[in-house]
C-alpha cells in the first residue's frame, strides 16, 4: 500500500468522530499487548535475577520501583504536553525507548545496569500509555467504556503472556535470550506509526471532538477535585495490592508450597489471565449500567477473597487468585472513563495521571512490600494486603454521572 493510498485509508476510516473506530482500537490493543509483554518480562525474571546478582527482597523491590516511577513521573506531563501540541508520532518514538532498555537488560552484567535497563523500559511506558489511552478516547465514539476496555486488555494479556515467555524461553535459554523480545518491539513500532499516521490525518476532526466536550455542568470544581482524588485513592488501593500480587506472588506459592519456579509462573498467569478477561468485561458494564457501580463493585466487592487467600491452600489459591483477578481488574477502565468525563477536555493529563499514578503506586508498593517481606515473611505481607481493598467503601462518595455522548 502506497502512503497516498494509507492517507485515504486513515482518512476514510475516522471520517466520523460519531462513530466507534474499531481498526484503531484493535491497532492501539494489540500494540498494547507487545508493550506489556515486554514489560512483563521484567517481574517474571526477578528469581532469575534475584540469584545471578545475589538480590535481596528490598533490592527485587528497587527493580520495580526504578521501573515504576520511570514509568509514572513523565506520564502526567506527556500527557498534558500532547493535550497542547498533539504529537501522532511519539507512540512510535516511545517503543523506540523501550527497545533499547530491553537489548541492555540482556547483556547487563550488574545490579546498576539492571536498575538503567528497566528505567529506559519505564521511560517507553511513560510515552506509550497517556497517548495510546488517548487514541482510544479518540476512536471510541459513545462507547468511551468499551473502548478503554479493548485498549487495556490487550496490555493485560501482554502481562499474562510474558511470564510463561520467560518460562519457556527466558528461564531454559539464559537472560540473554532477554533479546529475542527485541522482534516483539520492531513489530510494534510498525503498528504504531501506522496508528500514527491515523492520527495525523485526522487530527482536525479529533480537536473538534475534543473541544466539543464540555465539563459537566451540574458539578462545581470543588466536587470534581474531591472526585478526582477519590479515584487516586482507588487506584492506590488497586495498584498497592496488585503490586504484591505480580512482584512477589512467585515468591509465595515457592516459599509457602513449595512448588518450582516456572509453576510459581503458571499460578501468576492464572492471575494475570484473569485481569485480562475483568478488564474486558468492566468498560461495557460501566456503559451499560453506570461506571460509579462498576468501580464500587469492583474494589470492595474483591475484599471477601482477598481477605481468605492468605489462608488457603495451593487449590483454593488457584482458584481465588483467578477471581481476584477477574473482580479487581474491571474497575481500572471504569475508573480512567469517569475521570476522564470530569475533565473532558484534558484527556492525555487525565489518561497520564491516572496511569502514572498507578504505576508509581506499584513501584512504591512493590518497595515498601518487599522491605516488610525481609523484615518479617512473604506470607505476612499477603495478610496486610488482603484489608487494602476496603477502602473502595469511599466510593459512595463519587457522584453519579450522566452518559454523555460526543
Amino acid at each position: 500500500m502506497s502512503s497516498d493510498e494509507g492517507s485515504k485509508t486513515a482518512i476514510n476510516i475516522g471520517h466520523s468522530t460519531q462513530q466507534t473506530v474499531f481498526p484503531i482500537l484493535f491497532a492501539i490493543s494489540f500494540s498494547h499487548l507487545l508493550n506489556d509483554t515486554i514489560q512483563s518480562v521484567i517481574p517474571a525474571i526477578y528469581p532469575q535475577l534475584r540469584d545471578a546478582f545475589s538480590l535481596n527482597f528490598v533490592q527485587v523491590g528497587l527493580i520495580t520501583l526504578t521501573f515504576q516511577m520511570a514509568a509514572s513521573i513523565l506520564q502526567p506531563l506527556v500527557g498534558t504536553y500532547t493535550d497542547k501540541k498533539p504529537q501522532p508520532f511519539s507512540l512510535a518514538t516511545g517503543m523506540t525507548f523501550t527497545l533499547t532498555g530491553l537489548m541492555l537488560l540482556a547483556n547487563v552484567g550488574n545490579f546498576p545496569g539492571v536498575l538503567v535497563s528497566v528505567g529506559l523500559i519505564g521511560v517507553g511506558s511513560s510515552v506509550f500509555h497517556p497517548e495510546a489511552s488517548k487514541v482510544a478516547y479518540l476512536a471510541a465514539g459513545p462507547r468511551r467504556g468499551l473502548a478503554q476496555s479493548i485498549f487495556q486488555v490487550g496490555g493485560n494479556a501482554g502481562s499474562a503472556i510474558g511470564p510463561l515467555l520467560a518460562a519457556f524461553i527466558v528461564l531454559p535459554f539464559g537472560r540473554h535470550s532477554i533479546s529475542w523480545f527485541s522482534i516483539i518491539a520492531l513489530l510494534a513500532i510498525f503498528v504504531l506509526w501506522r496508528v500514527g499516521l491515523w492520527y495525523h490525518v485526522n487530527f482536525q476532526l479529533i480537536n473538534k471532538k475534543v473541544n466539543r466536550a464540555v465539563i459537566p455542568q451540574h458539578l462545581s470544581k470543588s466536587k470534581i477535585t474531591t472526585s478526582i482524588i477519590i479515584l487516586l485513592l482507588l487506584i492506590f488501593s488497586k495498584y498497592f495490592y496488585m503490586a504484591g500480587i505480580s512482584s512477589y506472588f512467585t515468591f509465595y506459592v515457592m516459599d509457602r508450597f513449595g512448588v518450582s519456579i516456572q509453576q510459581s509462573q503458571l499460578y501468576l498467569f492464572i492471575f494475570l489471565a484473569a485481569v485480562a478477561a475483568g478488564t474486558l468485561a468492566g468498560g461495557p458494564i460501566g456503559d451499560r449500567i453506570g461506571r460509579k457501580y462498576v468501580i464500587w463493585g469492583s474494589i470492595l466487592g474483591v475484599a471477601p477473597f482477598s481477605l481468605i487467600l492468605p489462608y488457603a491452600n495451593l487449590f483454593w489459591t488457584g482458584i481465588l487468585i483467578f477471581i481476584i483477578g477477574v473482580i479487581l481488574a474491571s474497575a481500572f477502565s471504569a475508573i480512567l472513563v469517569y475521570a476522564q468525563e470530569l475533565l473532558p477536555g484534558k484527556v492525555g493529563m487525565v489518561s497520564g495521571l491516572f496511569f502514572g499514578f498507578a504505576f508509581g503506586m506499584g513501584g512504591i508498593g512493590s518497595a515498601l512490600l518487599g522491605k516488610l517481606a525481609d523484615i518479617t515473611s512473604i506470607e505476612y505481607v499477603y495478610k496486610i494486603c488482603s484489608f487494602l481493598p476496603l477502602i473502595g467503601l469511599i466510593t459512595g462518595f463519587l457522584p453519579n454521572l450522566k452518559q454523555q455522548r460526543v
